[in-house]
């Protein structure tokens, strides 16, 4: 008999397929918000004209702009954010930009709510041995267009990075999920294709991670198998033609359902947990960290949970092929890097990896046991 127990977010509205300036300005006359405060790609605000478009929009109701989040989310940029925000008086943040700007509007979020203005304040807020501290929830909510497909705009958890330490370092609260996400493919154009498909493949691996869990559930299942079927079908229509906005979009809906499981309670595995320190330790991207790491992680844990890795490689569309072939076949398909040595992540690092992975909040949740740092550094031999 199957039991568990599935909190549905706070989370109130996915639009999709719709203009993003003119979908944010709908949401602000939902939300009664008249001080908006945009934290944006900078690129895409030096580069484009989309931000000035959306700015154009809100006319007066545009109360600031930040655009200077470097990738993995710094403390440093997050309290630069907080402090720009607080000075407009915003009542609403609005990101449009990749998953470490999204990530940083929830840490912004935070430190608004519980008067956070220094770096070492942040510790304060940050989770702990997996549990987060009590703490004031935040009143100046988001709303989020995502130009990458990370998926971290569906979740309430956002990872901030301690350059002090290099560690990432999880931050939390039920209220930290967008009030509302926006998915509009036209703007996803400009995002350069190594990262669009990157962060594809860390999409795919929350489904797959999902599937793979020893604490999935029907209703996670029904997710995280749709969404990897439309990603495995979209992601090679977006390499094939850039400009096939509706392949951008099925990219964008498989992203979102395959946030569903982890939104439910299903926690992630070994990859994710890997991921966490090549980023912050390594300065891997975060997708490429999901390349490179999924099916090592997959090829180690298949003697546990066989059965399940069948439904990940029928649902990419080769039924009875082994799952961690179908994933590495894809994923060199995309052009995307598959070793550690590629990023410069050589073994004499493997064994600082691991003694750090094994504090992440996922490596102790992965469906084989992992009891000790030696066989993370197996996995980390097999995406050598």
């Amino acid at each position: 008999m199957h039991q568990g127990r599935v909190v549905f977010g706070a989370i109130e509205e996915v639009v999709f397929g719709h203009p993003a300036a003119g979908a944010i300005l709908a949401q602000m006359d939902r939300l009664k918000a008249n001080r908006a405060f945009l934290m944006v790609s900078g690129t895409l605000n030096r580069q484009t004209d989309e931000i000035q478009k959306i700015a154009q929009a809100l006319g007066a109701r545009c109360a600031g702009l930040f655009d200077a989040m470097p990738a993995h989310t710094p403390r440093e940029a997050v309290i630069a954010a907080a402090n720009a925000a607080r000075d407009v008086r915003a009542d609403l943040i609005v990101t449009v930009g990749g998953g470490s700007i999204t990530d940083g509007a929830k840490a912004v979020q935070l430190c608004l709510a519980n008067d956070i203005d220094s770096t070492a304040d942040i510790e304060r807020i940050r989770v702990r041995k997996g549990v987060a501290p009590e703490m004031n929830a935040p009143t100046v909510r988001q709303v989020s267009v995502p130009t990458t497909i990370a998926g971290g705009e569906f979740s309430a958890i956002a990872g901030v990075t301690d350059r002090s330490t290099h560690v990432k370092q999880m931050l939390r609260h039920p209220l930290v999920v967008p009030r509302a996400t926006i998915l509009d493919p036209a703007i996803t154009v400009h995002t350069p294709e190594w990262l669009f498909l990157s962060t594809g493949i860390r999409a795919v691996d929350h489904c797959v991670e999902a599937i793979c869990s020893r604490e999935t559930h029907p209703y996670a299942d029904a997710q995280s198998v749709k969404g990897l079927a439309m990603l495995a079908d979209a992601l090679p229509r977006v390499k094939a033609n850039p400009s096939d906005l509706d392949a951008r979009m099925d990219a964008q809906i498989g992203t979102w359902l395959s946030m569903g499981a982890l939104a439910a309670g299903v926690p992630m595995g070994a990859s994710h947990g890997i991921g966490y320190v090549l980023g912050a330790a390594y300065d891997v991207p975060h997708g490429y960290t999901s390349c490179i790491m999924l099916p090592a992680v997959m090829r180690w844990n298949a003697p546990d949970n066989a059965e399940r890795q069948m439904i990940v490689a029928a649902a990419m569309g080769f039924p009875g092929r082994d799952a961690a072939d179908v994933l590495d076949a894809f994923i060199r398909s995309l052009g995307m890097p598959r070793s550690l040595s590629e990023m410069r992540v050589l073994p004499e690092h493997f064994e600082a990896i691991a003694e750090q992975a094994m504090r992440t909040p996922w490596v102790p949740r992965n469906p084989r046991k992992i009891d000790t740092p030696a066989q993370v550094r197996e996995i980390l031999l097999l995406a050598a």
